[in-house]
């Protein structure tokens, strides 16, 4: 049975207050077991599961999408390669769709801001009778890439 340590370590190696462990806790994304004195022992795999909820987080997924893809990984081992490899496969086409809409975004809002067409009529981003209502709500011309 691989050794467990102490939350405060934990704290240390994650740079997460103890406090941000116990909430991870709460939500079901990590689980310590207690020992004999009712302190929280953690396995040391659990450090690469917390970095990860961090960084899946700065990548702008929810709790609930992270909670998901830990729920495919062992529960008492630690997690191999191959387990991680999988994970990154299912994170990656979800990234790729938020680059692409970000770099559409992006370039469609240089060319109106930098078009100077101050015309309605030439603007791209003009909806002339509502044509993108089609394709559903919100912002669809600049969301979807072939609006017509």
């Amino acid at each position: 049975m691989e050794a467990r340590i102490a939350i405060g370590q934990v704290a240390e190696r994650t740079g997460l207050s103890v406090s941000a462990i116990r909430f991870y806790e709460d939500a079901g994304l990590v689980r310590p077991v207690r020992n004999n004195g009712g302190q929280r022992r953690f396995l040391r795999s659990d450090i690469r599961r917390l970095s990860f909820i961090l960084i899946a987080q700065q990548l702008g997924f929810t709790l609930e999408q992270i909670r998901e893809r830990l729920r495919s990984l062992p529960e008492q081992r630690t997690p191999t390669q191959r387990d991680w490899a999988r994970i990154s496969r299912e994170f990656r086409d979800e990234l790729d769709s938020r680059i692409a809409l970000l770099t559409r975004t992006r370039e469609r809002l240089d060319g109106c801001i930098g078009c100077g067409c101050l015309s309605l009529k030439r603007c791209a981003l003009y909806n002339a009778d509502d044509r993108a209502y089609r394709r559903g709500p919100g912002p669809r011309l600049l969301l979807e890439d072939n609006v017509d």
